[in-house]
């Protein structure tokens, strides 16, 4: 495989550099099960603030954030409504089932956000043969959606009508800082609907692990609860969670070139006679190609030209810009890719 890759696999693949490190080296720590790591507690407190919430929870995954947030907000035999691709669905391991008993219910809402009709046409009678409809999860940014930024006026929608019909409201927010910076708008506006939500720091925002979830105090308290359940109670993580600090000091803003350097990649795969570009009506660091071919042939010829990305279907695969590739490093995978899917 040639020296120089150009990782485009996914956004999870940045590498903390040396001012995240130091900002790591120096944390104050304590035990954050005992209540005790003031980093954790600072990390929590911001990411509390920025979202309009009460109250937040460190948790060291996505997948156990949003598990933690439906197992909270249900009871097992509950029905919880959700996107067909979304990520608790397709990702998560039937950790919804599995762990907190409950059953989906699954829509094909326009770029994976149900309108206030489809939400109130999913909700269970209230009839003894019928589980009870207890909770609607939204994804914002949508990741098999090819990373559509949802405008909090659709997610307002919908969400207006679950609460109208009893349900909570649950966001996975893996990418909000993302959808926030498409849409010209705050973290805070789109988390607003929502009860709860769910933030992951080791995406674009480049630390090497971890996610916050935000609500009222209550329900944090519970997720709390359902993250040393989980097995998730972490000790001196303020090591950890000093690197989210530092990556929501200095790696929101630069969200907008990973996005200039999606759009780059996809206006050149456009190009290409053996491909679609997915196109969402706001794009942001996803690029998801159908292609003819089959996407393992895709991959291993893109691979074989030191171009890594991600196949997500049998004609299907995905790039995600991150702060490890530059402008450069794009160009270099566009032309890669347009060449692949012109000759596949």
């Amino acid at each position: 495989m040639p020296p120089n890759i150009v990782d485009l696999r996914s956004d999870t693949l940045t590498v903390p550099g040396a001012g995240m490190r130091a900002a790591m080296a120096a944390a104050e720590v304590g035990d954050d099960v005992w209540g005790e790591d003031p980093t954790v507690k600072r990390l929590e407190e911001r990411m509390a603030q920025l979202l309009g919430k009460r109250s937040s929870v460190y948790v060291p995954s996505g997948t156990m954030g949003n598990l933690a947030s439906v197992a909270a907000q249900s009871r097992p035999g509950d029905e919880v409504i959700v996107d067909a691709q979304a990520h608790v669905v397709v990702y998560e391991v039937g950790g919804a089932a599995a762990v907190a008993g409950v059953q989906l219910r699954l829509l094909d809402g326009f770029e994976g956000i149900p309108d206030a009709g489809m939400v109130r046409d999913a909700v269970c009678e209230d009839d003894i043969h019928q589980p009870t409809s207890r909770l609607l999860c939204v994804e914002n940014t949508h990741n098999r959606r090819g990373g559509a930024a949802i405008a909090v006026e659709r997610i307002r929608e919908c969400a207006d009508a679950a609460h109208d019909c009893g349900l909570r409201v649950h966001c996975d927010g893996a990418r909000l800082f993302n959808a926030a910076a498409a849409l010209d708008c705050s973290v805070s506006a789109l988390a607003a609907p929502c009860d709860t939500v769910s933030v992951c720091l080791s995406k674009g925002l480049g630390a090497p692990v971890g996610s916050v979830v935000a609500g009222d105090a209550d329900v944090i308290g519970e997720v709390r609860r359902w993250r040393k359940r989980l097995g998730g109670g972490m000790r001196q993580a303020g090591i950890i969670a000093a690197a989210g600090i530092y990556a929501l000091d200095h790696n929101v803003a630069r969200l907008r070139d990973d996005h200039a350097n999606a759009r780059l990649i996809a206006s050149r795969v456009r190009e290409s006679t053996g491909a679609a570009v997915a196109e969402p009506t706001v794009p942001t660091n996803i690029v998801l190609i159908e292609t003819r071919a089959d996407a393992h042939d895709v991959v291993r010829a893109a691979a074989e030209q030191g171009v890594l990305v991600t196949r997500v279907g049998p004609h299907a695969v995905r790039c995600v810009t991150h702060l490890d590739v530059g402008e450069v490093e794009c160009r270099r995978a566009a032309d890669v890719l347009a060449l692949t899917l012109s000759r596949a």
